[in-house]
């Protein structure tokens, strides 16, 4: 593995981030880029979005979120959105851009982080499990919710 990095979504890099795709079987598990920064555009307080770098080469999208205050205890802190393109799966971008989430609510000072996943054949949840989060039996709008202590 090489020098990876994140960097913010800019109008400089908006359009990259928006062409990162999964592989094809995935595409039910994980909103398309452009509507994830939709989504944090809105929520500019709360919404964490950026691009991953390889060696300055995109190579995926990740998108914390963190809002204290919501009433809903798992959308607090967590990791909303996960994208690695196609092809570039299995090489450690994943673990990078979820432990850069988890770090940003350490610096923070949260204690715990969630995310959540569809369930089903291709489902990113044996990657989160491997990464620590646990599943807490709860379901949210047909996704599991998953926690990790920090």
């Amino acid at each position: 593995m090489t020098a990876l990095t994140l960097t913010k979504i800019t109008r400089d890099n908006v359009g990259v981030a928006c062409s990162i795709a999964v592989e094809p079987h995935q595409e039910s598990y994980v909103a398309p880029v452009a509507r994830s920064l939709a989504e944090a555009y809105t929520r500019p307080e709360v919404a964490w979005p950026r691009l991953v770098l390889d060696d300055g080469e995109p190579v995926g999208f990740v998108m914390g979120a963190f809002d204290p205050d919501c009433p809903i205890d798992y959308f607090r802190c967590g990791l909303w959105r996960l994208t690695i393109a196609a092809g570039r799966q299995g090489k450690g971008y994943g673990r990078f851009a979820v432990e850069a989430v988890l770090d940003e609510a350490r610096r923070r000072g949260r204690q715990r982080a969630t995310t959540l996943w569809v369930p089903g054949e291709h489902s990113p949840e044996a990657f989160y499990l491997r990464l620590g989060f646990r599943d807490t039996g709860t379901v949210h709008d047909g996704q599991r919710v998953g926690e990790i202590d920090l």
